[in-house]
């Protein structure tokens, strides 16, 4: 194979993975789409015909033995670890769709593998890659708003009907595929608008910021079995308190609110992606507007792919790291335990010091 020609498999070819994942791949003259994996003989058969993939299979192991040097894993979230795991095992780079696994132990148990074995693991987490928010990143850890103090961040989407019902987005009715319920709906497979959707949020707020989440207190909006609302207050490290909120409710067809006010010892930060603004405003008068055109920050998740591939042609940057993703799946599972006993302070699991009782 051609230097410069790139292998890539894709584990899970659901409704996003045909929506965006594969299409980029199919995009980029380097990459050859080699493998396909997904449940169902029919649906299978179709993305393999449709996107052009030399080979398909229901068995991942199959299209891993065929030795990719790219994988996208865009299965169900709690079959995230073992598919991600034996793509690192081959010497693939893997594009883990977020949330990165459902347990932290899992979660930061991957990090380290990744980096045992000289490979890149990163996440889908589309809002890192637009255009300028890496800018902000590099002003907050340089000291803009001085030693952070307290976040707040809240983030609300047009979700509700993925979490409960069986209509789905009405949009999603002309995509390739459509949202499995099984995926979205179940609890236990980590269906819900925390790992769904908070774990957008939680991610850029981590990213951003360079807090390490330490402990947690929350509570959850589930007139059924799954979440549909979020609140949580974190203490972090440092000592700075951040308070995370979302929730599935806006109307079909709005674009998702995504808003950040972040404050420190020098000044205060805002935020809002869903408005693409971005202030600064410090105490010294070194004040900025931060130039953003409009629809500059309307979410799209082809940055990760892009970065996935690059990884594999040597060239690769990486703005949604392993360490992040298990961080948030961290700050997630002390959210759903802190809920269960009715807002009680849990730990987040760390690695460097798990804690009796943290999730």
């Amino acid at each position: 194979m051609n230097t410069n020609t790139v292998k890539a498999a894709v584990i899970g070819a659901g409704w996003f993975a045909a929506l965006n994942h594969i299409p980029v791949l199919a995009a980029r003259p380097e990459v050859v789409l080699d493998g396909v994996c997904r449940l169902g003989p029919q649906d299978l058969e179709r993305v393999r015909e449709r996107f052009g993939f030399k080979f398909a299979s229901e068995d991942y192991r199959d299209v891993l033995a065929r030795k990719p040097a790219v994988v996208v894993v865009a299965s169900p979230h709690h079959m995230h670890y073992a598919h991600c795991r034996a793509a690192l095992d081959i010497g693939a780079h893997v594009l883990c769709e977020k949330p990165m696994t459902l347990d932290p132990g899992q979660a930061w148990a991957l990090e380290a593998h990744a980096r045992a074995v000289g490979r890149s693991l990163i996440l889908a987490n589309g809002f890192h890659y637009l255009a300028g928010v890496a800018e902000l990143r590099q002003a907050l850890l340089g000291g803009a708003v001085g030693e952070i103090e307290h976040v707040s961040c809240s983030f609300v989407s047009a979700t509700r009907e993925v979490f409960e019902g069986d209509v789905g987005l009405a949009r999603w009715k002309t995509h390739f595929f459509r949202p499995d319920r099984a995926t979205w709906q179940d609890p236990s497979k980590g269906g819900g608008f925390a790992y769904g959707q908070l774990s957008h949020s939680i991610a850029l707020t981590l990213w951003l910021t360079g807090l390490d989440a330490r402990a947690v207190s929350a509570h959850n909006f589930a007139p059924g079995d799954v979440d549909l609302c979020n609140a949580a207050s974190v203490v972090c490290g440092n000592g700075a308190v951040v308070s995370f909120s979302g929730a599935a409710a806006l109307p079909q067809g709005q674009r998702a609110l995504l808003r950040l006010l972040i404050t420190g010892t020098a000044g205060v930060f805002e935020i809002e992606l869903d408005r693409d603004r971005a202030v600064l405003h410090r105490h010294d008068g070194a004040n900025r507007v931060y130039d953003v055109a409009p629809g500059q920050w309307a979410y799209q998740c082809e940055g990760p792919v892009h970065d996935v591939v690059d990884l594999a042609l040597g060239n690769g940057r990486v703005l949604a790291p392993a360490q992040i993703g298990a961080a948030t799946v961290s700050v997630i599972a002390a959210i759903m335990s802190s809920a269960r006993t009715d807002g009680a302070r849990v730990a987040v699991f760390h690695p460097d010091a798990p804690v009796t009782g943290s999730p």
